[in-house]
Order: C-alpha cells, then structure tokens, then sequence
C-alpha cells in the first residue's frame, strides 16, 4: 500500500501496480493500436496512390502518431486514466494526489512514452519501474501520476467470521430488538471488512461500533472482550435467531427467553421428537379381548395409558360429549 495525501490532507492507502500487470495492460494497448494502424493505412494507402511519396510519407507519419500517441491520450484524458488494457487489467492512472489526471499528465505521460516504450521497445520503462518504489515509469514521474490498482484481490464478501468458541452463546440473554437496522448494517459491513482495514482505524471502528451496540442492548461489553469479538458473537446470536424464527423451529423459547439456544429452554414439548401416531386395531386382531371399544365412526388416535398390572385391559381415552358429526379431528 501506497499513502498519498489529498489536497484536504487526508491520507489515502492505493496499491500501485506491479511491473507484469502494467506491462500486460500496455501490451494489449498495442495490440489494439497496431491493429487499427494497420487497417487504416491499408486502406490509407490506396485512397493515396496518385500522391508523391514524401505527400504519402507525412501523412503515414501523422497517421502513426494519431493513432499510437494522440488517440491512448485522448482516451486516458476522457476516461479519466483508464485505457483498454488498463480496464482490462483493472489499472487506473492517478495524480499523486489521488485525483482524476487531466489533459496535461496524458499528454506528458504520452509524449515521454513514446522514447521509453516505442523507442526502446520498452526497456527504459521496465528499469525505471523496477527502480521506483511505487513501480512508476519516467513519463509518470515527469507528470506527477501514479498507476494503481481498481480491483484488489479480497476474500470472500458477505460472509460475517464467527467470534471465538468461548464466546459462542454467551449473549443468547441480550435483548437486540431495540438495535436498528442500519446499525446491523454497519456492523456487518465492518466484520466483513476488517482485514482490509488499517489495524488502528479498524480498533478504533470496532469500539464505536461495540459502544453504539451495548447503548441499544442496555448490557455494557463484557471486561476482557475484544470489541470485533464482541460484535461478531452478536451478530452470530441475531442470525441464530433469525434462522430459528424462520424455520419454526424453537421460536417460542427464543421470545420467551430471549433466544437462548436451541435444546436448552422453553416451553414444553417445543424441542420434543414428534409423536407417534397409532390407530385403532381393527376387530380382526382380538388384542385386548376384554378393553372397551371406541365410538362407532371414530378413528381418533389413542395414547394408551401405563397398565397398573399384568393383563390389564387399555382404556381410551374420554371422548368429548356432543352430537355426533362423523368428523375426527387430526392428531
């Protein structure tokens, strides 16, 4: 990382480009500029076959340095620092500042290419970027720019790191409905982020976040929690929520409780496997000889009771009084 300070004296971390990616981006610049130069003269060539040769060598000439000079800064100029290979490479060119580059670095920037890149075939350039500290060639040094990068390599985003394993459900008691969700969002987007931040501008984030968060909670940061620490493991007791509040599983104790963790509290029966559903044995099967039978038309699933003693007979269970309707309710 490259710190460049602004005109507002803030100060800017940019990656300057490596050597390979800068040379790969003027590479296909090239290719693209010869190409063109190449179907434009042939066709040059034979709208000009009446005129003199020193009439057809100027204006091969003028051709040569529109195409491979003045076009490439025209379109850095009008792009603000990006030619085709730079948007192909994701490269921008910057003025030391960090600002857009304007008219007048394209143009020095050009003009002092044309002898280290076309003239030398490259090399100067390639000496003078491996001797720069920020990979610069003499046209960026000449013009005050700076090539960096648009496109760093990150990991995974959208993805929050879990907190440490001692931390795990030690905040299922916090109450998190008063906390907004714009400071969820910002929670997220610095967990997310924090690697690709400055170690002391992501402490510093992290302990406002962490103090915004025990405000809405109305529970301080535990002593010896770090604030990321912290931040994560609520975050990871928010998403447990959500997912069981979603999926119906454990929501009733996750209200009651203030979404403790599955298995462990709430009302009955929530967390217990589902029952067994048994049906009425047709007459066919003599099982209890001796039990009463159910009502006619009734199907109705029955929990036998534990019998008290050796071949004593299940009862059903009492069926509620009322007119009969042929209708049994599900299990």
């Amino acid at each position: 990382m490259s710190e460049l300070v602004t005109g507002e004296a803030v100060a800017l971390e940019l990656r300057p480009a490596k050597l390979p990616s800068r040379a790969l981006a003027v590479l296909l610049d090239l290719v693209a500029a010869v190409t063109v130069y190449v179907v434009v003269s042939i066709a040059l060539v034979a709208a000009t076959a009446s005129l003199d040769p020193a009439a057809q060598t100027a204006i091969s000439l003028a051709l040569f340095l529109l195409l491979l000079v003045g076009i490439p800064m025209a379109v850095e100029t009008l792009s603000h620092g990006r030619s085709l290979g730079k948007m192909a490479c994701g490269l921008r060119v910057v003025r030391d500042d960090g600002g857009p580059i304007r008219f007048r670095h394209a143009l020095v920037r050009g003009l002092i290419g044309v002898i280290e890149i076309l003239m030398s075939m490259g090399v100067v350039a390639c000496i003078a970027s491996l001797v720069s500290s920020r990979g610069r060639r003499l046209g960026d040094v000449f013009a005050g720019t700076l090539v960096v990068r648009e496109r760093l390599p990150v990991g995974p985003v959208g993805s929050v790191p879990p907190p440490p394993p001692w931390l795990a459900g030690r905040f299922a008691g916090l109450d998190l409905s008063a906390v907004p969700d714009g400071l969820w969002l910002a929670v997220r987007q610095y967990l997310t982020r924090m690697r690709q931040l400055d170690p002391q501008v992501g402490h510093a984030m992290a302990e406002r976040l962490a103090a915004d968060l025990a405000d809405r909670t109305g529970a301080p940061v535990p002593q010896g929690v770090p604030a990321a620490a912290y931040l994560a493991a609520v975050v990871q007791e928010r998403q447990a929520r959500e997912a069981r509040r979603a999926f119906g599983h454990g929501a009733g104790g996750a209200t009651a409780t203030g979404g403790g963790p599955a298995g462990v509290s709430g009302p009955a029966g929530v967390y217990a496997p589902p029952p067994v559903h048994r049906t009425a044995l047709p007459a066919a099967y003599p099982s209890h000889p001796a039990g009463p039978s159910a009502p006619a038309g009734s199907s109705s699933p029955s929990v036998p009771s534990a019998p008290a003693a050796p071949h004593t007979p299940v009862s059903a269970p009492p069926v509620a009084e009322g007119p009969s309707t042929g209708f049994v309710p599900p299990a």
